[in-house]
């Protein structure tokens, strides 16, 4: 049976015990009866053939770390896979703070710049200094 077909067969079962309680004696007893022919009809199983992976097998002959020391390379197939993904996290974070303390030096800069020199109040106090600051800071 495909997807669609088994999602189908749980709308119609969860909308017919939706309305059970609702059902009279006579139904529910013909319905039970059906089941039990339904059941009686029913095929035998077929047994299915399961295969075995190195991982049980190990785990069947050397227990809990079976399977590592087995398999020798099968640690680095999984740390193959978060390495790259390590490296990448790593990189962002040194790239964000590189990008930081070259904020946090040209801010220092300006500040000595401001703090050193002599300037009027005046000078602070004009609109286009300022539009000169936030220019820098940003």
């Amino acid at each position: 049976m495909n997807t669609e077909e088994i999602n189908f067969a749980y709308r119609v079962r969860h909308a017919l015990n939706e309305k059970l309680d609702d059902l009279p004696a006579s139904t529910t007893d013909r319905l039970a009866a059906a089941r039990q022919a339904a059941l009686a009809r029913k095929k035998a199983h077929v047994e299915v053939r399961v295969t075995r992976t190195a991982t049980a097998t190990a785990t069947a002959n050397g227990g809990a770390f079976g399977g590592l020391f087995s398999d020798p390379f099968g640690w680095m197939s999984r740390f193959s896979v978060a390495l790259p993904l390590l490296l990448v996290v790593g990189g962002m974070i040194g790239v964000y703070q590189y990008e930081q303390q070259q904020s946090i030096a040209e801010l220092a800069e300006l500040d000595a710049a401001v703090l050193s020199d002599e300037l009027p109040l005046s000078a602070y106090l004009d609109h286009g200094f300022n539009a000169y600051l936030e220019t820098r800071e940003q």
